[in-house]
């Protein structure tokens, strides 16, 4: 049973009438996808609240925060009488969706999509729930432009180049990217092998398994090497030294956001990944 703050924040909300607005003016932005994509599209004057994902433009780390976007707490959001909670496809726990809906607030989940062809279908999405078709549209149609650019960059990388995609190596064994993965495909798109094969997501690989993928390069968040202690820290693990990566000192750091975000910087994240893959394998 709900508490009574909680009724009390319903029922304010939808005595203010913010639900029924139909081209929503105070819009809640869950997924740094989602709030780039607005802010492409000219609308983030609009956002007031952005969860902790969406740090990308400045303008929107500055807006007021409702924390995680896979916890979100339907109190907080209420009470800031938005008209639109919109969100990427995880955004949750689902029972705080379900309560957000509940209470009468517009919430859009919109589709995932970790390919050239998804990011538009987001923008598209997004651009619905708007009402801007034509920005969506015309905002679409650039980044498949900007993405033929980038595809060439990524044309020189070396061929059969593998990849490892480390997420973090807290807690044991190291947890690193399968198939299915933002970072599987986003070293897909910059010319490169996933080294992980044989499971989807991200999963622990143990040390004989990360030995025998070989790796040619070590692909990690430039955050997670900063929380680790740097690369020297990171090659101190014999599952890392080990391998063709590891012996040869081959890695790339990238801003996580940027790299596995798959919004309209798509282009930006390919090209960056495509240059530091062909400057680290032409480096020996």
């Amino acid at each position: 049973m709900r508490s009574f703050a909680a009724s009390l924040l319903t029922a304010l909300f939808l005595a203010s009438g913010a639900a029924g607005a139909a081209e929503p003016q105070r819009i809640i932005s869950a997924g740094g996808d989602i709030t780039e994509i607005i802010y492409q599209l000219g609308a983030g004057d609009r956002v007031i609240a952005v969860d902790s994902t969406s740090t990308f433009p400045a303008e929107a780390a500055g807006k007021e925060q409702i924390g995680y976007i896979r916890r979100l707490a339907a109190e907080g959001i209420l009470s800031l009488q938005p008209d639109l909670l919109i969100a990427a496809h995880d955004a949750g726990p689902p029972p705080a969706v379900e309560q957000l809906k509940a209470a009468g607030l517009r919430v859009e989940l919109a589709p995932k999509g970790d390919s050239l062809t998804g990011v538009q279908e987001k923008i598209r999405f997004v651009g619905d729930v708007l009402a801007m078709p034509e920005a969506a549209g015309t905002l679409a149609e650039q980044l498949e432009a900007d993405m033929q650019g980038a595809s060439e960059v990524a044309r020189a990388v070396p061929e059969n180049t593998r990849v490892i995609f480390v997420l973090n190596t807290r807690d044991g064994a190291p947890l690193v990217a399968g198939a299915g993965t933002a970072a599987d495909a986003i070293i897909g798109l910059s010319g490169g092998v996933n080294a992980v094969t044989g499971f989807e997501g991200y999963k622990p690989m143990s040390q004989e398994a990360i030995i025998s993928a070989a790796p040619d390069v070590l692909l990690m968040m430039s955050q997670t090497l900063d929380r680790i202690g740097g690369i020297d820290a990171m090659l101190a693990r014999p599952e890392f030294s080990l391998t063709p990566a590891g012996k040869n000192r081959r890695f790339v750091a990238m801003d996580g956001i940027l790299m596995l975000t798959f919004g309209p910087r798509l282009p930006e994240a390919v090209r960056e990944l495509a240059t530091a893959l062909t400057k680290t394998t032409q480096s020996d």
